[in-house]
């Protein structure tokens, strides 16, 4: 079942009980706010772990730039430079983590 079906199986029947023992119940609120939750982390795991493709993790440009605070644009002169190793699959870049963490740490500075 695909993640908004999911999603709507899920609010329809909370919609359902929640009629069934009146909306001022509390224990149902503090189910919904469960649920909310565990959806909010769901969805989480999907944005961000990624299945692992012999023992490497691969991160897209957009998580790229976020795990090293910057554009898109300074990311792209960072390849073209040569800085920072990546992966072209037919039109997708795709960047190795342990790239990403090598270069982080040989540019450290104490």
């Amino acid at each position: 079942m695909n993640p908004e079906r999911l999603h709507l199986t899920i609010k329809k029947q909370i919609k359902e009980q929640m009629k069934q023992i009146g909306n001022s119940n509390e224990d149902m609120l503090a189910l919904l706010e469960a649920v909310v939750g565990i959806k909010n982390e769901l969805l989480y795991i999907r944005e961000y772990f990624r299945p692992l493709l012999k023992g490497e993790i691969y991160l897209s440009g957009e998580q790229v730039c976020e795990m090293l605070h910057i554009s898109k644009r300074t990311l792209q002169q960072y390849r073209d430079d040569g800085l920072i190793p990546f992966i072209k699959l037919e039109r997708k870049i795709l960047f190795r983590e342990s790239d990403i963490v090598k270069v982080l740490e040989d540019n450290y500075q104490h």
